[in-house]
């Protein structure tokens, strides 16, 4: 049996979360949270742990990087591969808070977070 300790980051109170995975990784027991969004969380978590990729790209002919994030959170593990991509861009104004810059990156959409 194998236990994990997390932190619930669904809301402010931030439980200790207790979980449990057998020989085979499933999810046998969670326990502290206070909230079934607590086990929810430790079991996404444990078992397919994402994130919302927050960073910037280049814009032509400025120094001034734009900030971007994706859509929808992508695999944790594919945040590397993704940030190889990101980095390669290079946008060219004018951009509109929203603008789609890149598809598809690990199943989401970079988009703009501000205006050039």
């Amino acid at each position: 049996m194998k236990t994990t300790e997390l932190t619930c980051i669904v809301c402010p109170i931030g439980c200790t979360l207790t979980a449990e995975q057998n020989e085979n990784g499933e999810i046998v027991s969670v326990t502290g949270n206070t909230c079934p969004r607590g086990k929810t969380y430790a079991e996404n978590e444990l078992l397919h742990p994402v994130r919302t990729l927050t960073t910037t790209v280049a814009v032509k002919g400025t120094t001034k990087p734009l900030p971007v994030k994706t859509d929808t959170p992508i695999p944790k593990d594919k945040l590397f591969d993704a940030m190889q991509i990101v980095n390669s861009l290079c946008v060219e104004a004018p951009v509109r808070i929203g603008d789609v810059l890149y598809t598809d990156l690990f199943g989401a959409n970079l988009i703009a977070t501000a205006n050039t």
